[in-house]
């Protein structure tokens, strides 16, 4: 078995309203960086999974995602994956 580190990205879709996101956006002009625009928060998850190779790494980060992870429904994600 061989580990890998995977570093994965969960936003809100762009259709999505972020609440937190404008709140911070909001925040910025009163910062005095009124030309920071479209903040959106999301979530970085980083975890180490062990597997024979990098194809089965990728697809167990897959089904991570896709089962727990994310909520598809308003929520997109992405990842790299990398050997330990």
């Amino acid at each position: 078995m061989t580990k890998f580190q995977a570093e994965i990205d969960v936003m809100p879709k762009k259709e999505i309203l972020d609440p937190q996101g404008k709140a911070v956006t909001g925040s910025m002009k009163n910062l005095g960086l009124a030309e920071i625009h479209n903040v959106r928060i999301g979530k970085h998850i980083s975890l180490e999974i062990e597997a024979e190779n990098e194809t089965i790494a990728h697809e167990k980060v897959e089904q991570a995602c896709k089962s727990l992870l994310a909520n598809l429904i308003m929520e997109s994600y992405s990842f790299k994956i990398a050997k330990v």
